[in-house]
Formats: structure tokens, C-alpha cells, sequence
């Protein structure tokens, strides 16, 4: 493989500043995007990352709507991992503040990888939410031969987020000359956990651990949660530079936990921390839904004691991954919020 210069987009993001911080122990020259370099919650942790032999950092700032940065901060790059987008799965207007990051976003970098004529290997962060429709049948287990088709403005914007801006990569890269398009993969994680490397990394996935760690829900629902390590989800997306099939889906899903359990193993872990155990009956969270701002009663009726599960042999076979367990995930995200007193 040539060593050259990998971009990663939304670098000072959770799983972005993770796949920074991989390539940099490889020594590799990295080009790390962010919106502001000025923030110190965004550019410290990155500056701070260790650097092997041969390695290098530059951060650049750059707006995934402005076509101009985007071209910049890909210009010479052989390797693009794009994590860019808005993680967050409500909000007063899904299509500006969800949908149209991903997905005007990746139609940038698209076109970004045509005008820089450098780029061999593209690696896009999708998701589970790109593969989950809303109507699925308990006890279910999911391939990447799915899509959430069925995935609203109103219902489900994130998913459909996902899936647009997938398939922006998808068409684009089908389009494109044989003989000169990247090879492409897309990572789709569950929820994320691990060890958060800035308070922003606390607005994400491990936004659910925050609230029961901050007892901002005084009872836990009848839930099952699919999780994967940070760390895993990032040696993924760097094995699939090189590795995989070209065009390949691949999930990274290590298992799953109830969310009583979650609160339990934080509690049994730390035990000044009284994270809430009392599992909220169905019925009555049923009834909670249809108040609830977050919730809607379709959603619990479709998520609350219902259990999904994910074909993660692919990423095994093809990429030689293996997996930390959920709960390691989950507890090794508590040091650093217990040390730097974010908790």
C-alpha cells in the first residue's frame, strides 16, 4: 500500500478522533478536518495524540457545505475516511440540522474525490440506522443486505440520513470510470462506547451513559441496547482501506445489553455512582411514551422488550476483526469521565 496522505473528515468527532488517533500510532500522515479550529474541545485531544515514527497531524478546518473547504481539505490525499455528519436523531428541523449534513455533505465529497484525481481509497462511516427499517421482527438479526427504505422525515431522520447519504457514495461510485474510482467501503457501527478523548464525545452515544451516570432518568426501560467499542470501530474503518470487498457493507456490532444491565455494571464498577436499576413495567412505559418529548408510543411499542440482533461475521472474515466486549466498552468509557469530573 502507497503511504500517503489520509484525510479523515469530522476528525474531532467520537469515532473520527479514534480513527485520528489509530493512524497516527501506524505512522501515518493525517489530514484531520474539524469546523473549528479554534475550539479547544475539538482540536486539543487531537494535538495531544501520540505520534509514531514517520507520522504527522494537520488539522484543517472545514464545512461540509462549503464546497471550496471540502475540495481543500481533500486535495492530495491517496485515503479519505469520512465520519463527517449530524449524530443526533431528533431535532425542530430534521432536514437542516440532520438530513442535509449527511447527505449535501457527502454529495461535496464526492464531488471533492473527482476534483482532487488522488484519491484510491474511500472509507465512509455509515450505520446500523442505514440498515434497520422501523418495522422489524423481535428477535430478528440483520445483514448488511438490508436498507431502512422505510425511514421518514418525521419517523426516523437519522435513518434516513444514513441511507441518502449512502447511497449518494453508492451511485456516485457505480457512475464513476473503472479504472480510475476508489475502492469503497462503508462502516455501519451500532451505539458506540469507549473512551471518550473530549466533552464533546459525550453528546453522542455515550450521551446514554451520561444519563444514567448524571441520574437524568430516575428508571431504566426494558430495552436492549447493541454496542461496540470506539477503539474497534476505528481499527475497522483503517483495515478497510486496504482491506474488504471494494463496494462492501460491513457492520461492527460486538454484541448487545439490556439497559438495566448497563446501569447495574456502572453501579457494581462504581459504586458511588447510583445509576438507576428500577426497570420501568412495560405498560406504564408504554403510557410515558406519549408524553415523553423524545418518545412516541410507536417507538416504544416497536424497541421496548423487543431484542434485534446484527451479522457481524463479515467484518470478521474480511477484515480480521474481533471485538472487545460490550460491557469492556462500556465500562472502559468511565475513567476518563470520572477523572476529568465530567460526570
Amino acid at each position: 500500500m502507497n503511504e500517503g496522505l489520509v484525510t479523515v473528515t469530522g476528525a474531532s468527532g467520537f469515532i473520527g478522533s479514534h480513527i485520528v488517533a489509530n493512524l497516527l500510532a501506524r505512522g501515518r500522515a493525517v489530514r484531520a478536518t474539524v469546523r473549528d479550529s479554534t475550539d479547544p474541545d475539538k482540536v486539543d485531544h487531537l494535538y495531544a495524540l501520540p505520534v509514531a515514527e514517520g507520522g504527522s497531524l494537520e488539522v484543517v478546518e472545514m464545512d461540509l457545505f462549503d464546497e471550496g473547504s471540502v475540495n481543500a481539505a481533500i486535495v492530495g490525499c491517496t485515503d479519505l475516511i469520512h465520519t463527517a455528519a449530524a449524530v443526533r436523531i431528533s431535532a425542530k428541523d430534521p432536514q437542516k440540522q440532520i438530513v442535509d449534513p449527511s447527505v449535501i455533505g457527502t454529495q461535496n465529497v464526492v464531488s471533492a474525490i473527482d476534483a482532487a484525481g488522488t484519491v484510491r481509497r474511500f472509507v465512509h462511516t455509515s450505520s446500523t440506522a442505514a440498515i434497520r427499517p422501523m418495522k422489524w421482527r423481535d428477535g430478528e438479526t440483520l445483514t448488511t443486505e438490508t436498507w431502512a427504505d422505510d425511514a421518514t422525515l418525521d419517523g426516523n431522520p437519522y435513518g434516513l440520513a444514513k441511507v441518502e447519504a449512502e447511497r449518494v457514495v453508492r451511485k456516485w461510485h457505480a457512475s464513476s470510470d473503472v479504472e480510475t474510482r476508489p475502492r469503497i467501503v462503508t462502516i455501519h457501527p451500532s451505539v458506540v462506547f469507549g473512551p471518550p478523548m473530549s466533552k464533546i464525545h459525550l453528546r453522542g452515544s455515550l450521551s446514554f451513559v451520561m444519563a444514567l451516570v448524571r441520574r437524568e432518568i430516575p428508571v431504566v426501560l426494558p430495552m436492549q441496547v447493541n454496542i461496540v467499542d470506539v477503539r474497534d470501530v476505528a481499527e475497522a474503518h483503517v483495515r478497510a482501506l486496504t482491506r474488504g470487498e471494494d463496494a462492501g457493507r460491513y457492520l461492527t456490532v460486538s454484541g448487545d445489553m439490556q439497559f438495566k444491565d448497563i446501569s447495574l455494571a456502572i453501579r457494581q464498577a462504581h459504586p458511588e455512582i447510583r445509576t438507576p436499576t428500577f426497570t420501568l413495567p412495560y405498560p406504564i412505559a408504554l403510557v410515558v411514551s406519549i408524553f415523553h418529548r423524545r418518545l412516541s408510543l410507536a417507538w416504544a411499542r416497536q424497541h421496548l422488550r423487543r431484542r434485534l440482533y446484527w451479522d457481524a461475521t463479515p467484518a470478521e472474515k474480511d477484515l480480521g476483526m474481533s471485538w472487545r466486549a460490550p460491557q469492556e466498552a462500556l465500562l472502559d468509557s468511565m475513567p476518563v469521565i470520572l477523572e476529568r469530573g465530567w460526570a
